[in-house]
């Protein structure tokens, strides 16, 4: 039983603090982000194993790939309401649980069944880790740095995906074949998913040390235990003011409507939870997973050989990696509307080069084929598109995220609006397939237009929420007028 976080309630106060103490409080919240990537792409290097284990057809595969997303959907939904009844720190004791139980149980599989069951699991701890760390570390951030330090769920993620794409190769490599035995007798694809065991250990233990977040504190009535908080991470702060902005933005929206109601007038939601859950879905509808999913069909098309396709892979993550921390370094300063407006365009363009290119391929062996200058072209442009997304769309979603939800639902809004990611996600993995079957021109045409359709959303629907507390960010969407007056 999740119990009330009352050892986080009452962090011993400090006499001195600086930026360093919330950067670390910061990355060590985002380690479930790490944790998030590696699970979600340590499968990749172990399809074909599992595939070769345990007889399965290609239809069956792709399900107990894809399934670990439906996982992902019900755990980001769970962890609003843990993360709201229980506190930030209880979410990730037990998405460090479930990441644990699913690396261990998915190494250990003996069959179909207990192999879907464990990365359903697997999805659930993805789940809860999407939406709590986010939340965690806007809750905890300065507001002149909260754009740098939220952007570090997108990097840690992006590191997750890296590691868990070397760890396969490594393990790969070190055994002669991802279905021949490494240690103990055990196979290599199995290893792959043991070696999550170890980041979710430290996630674990990160969690017993973290202090609680301050705003939770003080939406459960423990105004002197945020005080303290406060004080650790932020001294030269004025906490009283903070703490009154806090308690005032809880009690407007509980005079406005009913506590952490939900519920609203638009379809039956606030329109605060519509635009989350556009931003979650326009991320996943521009096609960024099938990057790293498919990428095997777009590098054999422009000429690579298929034991090419892991190396090529690990490469575009560690550019995902670097350009986030481009925005990292800009969101602060240029601000959040400019970076995906900018971000929009070239998603669109480089989408629309790869529809086009692929518009010119001819099939050989059953397989799309690019010939001239076209191959280049596409490979450029799947690059372009990564860069983009990855300086923009990838990190900037998870800021906003953690800044637009009212203090008494954020952790339910930022679940719901990660669960309808997790979905569009799942749709867009399950859907590639047979779209690109029938025609891969029309499927790039279509992540293009909803990269398109991005840009007019962020310009008529997302205003700038660059150096305001989350008060007033949360303002902007729930309380427009208000915010201008404040």
């Amino acid at each position: 039983m999740v119990q009330e976080p009352q050892e986080h309630a009452a962090a011993p106060a400090a006499p001195k603090a600086s930026h360093g103490k919330v950067i670390g409080l910061a990355v060590a919240g985002a380690v479930g982000g790490f944790l998030f990537g590696f699970d979600s792409s340590v499968v990749n290097g172990a399809v074909d194993a599992i595939q070769g284990s345990f007889s399965l057809s290609h239809a069956v595969t792709g399900f107990a790939v894809a399934v670990a997303l439906l996982g992902c959907a019900v755990g980001s939904w769970l962890a609003g309401a843990v993360g709201d009844r229980f506190g930030r720190i209880p979410a990730m004791k037990l998405g460090a649980l479930l990441f644990l139980a699913s690396a261990i149980g998915t190494g250990f599989s003996v069959g179909l069944w207990d192999l879907i069951l464990w990365r359903l699991v697997g999805g659930l701890g993805i789940g809860l880790a999407s939406v709590i760390a986010p939340a965690y570390i806007s809750e905890i951030s300065p507001r002149q740095m909260r754009g740098r330090l939220a952007s570090l769920q997108q990097l840690a993620i992006t590191s997750g995906i890296f590691a868990a794409l070397l760890s396969d190769a490594l393990l790969a490599n070190g055994a002669g074949g991802a279905t021949h035995t490494l240690w103990w007798g055990v196979d290599a694809w199995r290893w792959m998913f043991i070696a999550g065991a170890v980041p979710a250990v430290v996630y674990g233990w990160i969690a017993f040390v973290l202090p609680e977040s301050p705003r939770f504190l003080v939406l459960r009535g423990n105004d002197e235990g945020a005080r303290n908080v406060f004080r650790s991470i932020a001294p030269d702060d004025d906490i009283d003011r903070e703490i009154r902005d806090i308690r005032k933005a809880i009690e407007e929206d509980r005079l406005s409507e009913r506590r952490g109601a939900l519920r609203g007038h638009a379809l039956g939601l606030k329109p605060v939870l519509w635009v989350g859950i556009a931003l979650s879905v326009f991320q996943q509808f521009v096609g960024i997973n099938v990057i790293f999913y498919y990428s095997t069909t777009l590098w054999k098309s422009v000429g690579f050989r298929e034991e090419d396709s892991l190396t090529i892979s690990v490469a575009t993550s560690i550019t995902n990696i670097l350009v986030t921390l481009i925005a990292i370094a800009l969101v602060d300063r240029v601000g959040r509307r400019p970076i995906l407006l900018v971000g929009s365009v070239g998603m669109a363009v480089s989408l629309g080069t790869m529809a086009l290119a692929f518009s010119t391929a001819r099939l050989v062996n059953g397989e799309p084929a690019l010939t001239g200058a076209w191959g280049p072209v596409a490979l450029v442009a799947a690059n372009v598109f990564v860069v983009c997304f990855g300086a923009s769309w990838g990190p900037l979603v998870w800021v906003l995220l953690g800044e637009i939800f009212p203090p008494s639902i954020r952790a339910r809004g930022l679940g719901i609006a990660a669960a309808a990611q997790w979905i569009a996600n799942f749709l867009i993995t399950v859907s590639f397939p047979p779209m690109a079957a029938w025609s891969l021109p029309l499927t790039y045409g279509m992540y293009a237009a909803f990269a398109a359709l991005s840009f007019f959303f962020v310009l008529t629907k997302v205003p700038e929420t660059n150096g305001m507390s989350l008060e007033q960010a949360e303002t902007l969407f729930v309380r427009p007028g208000k915010a201008a007056a404040d």
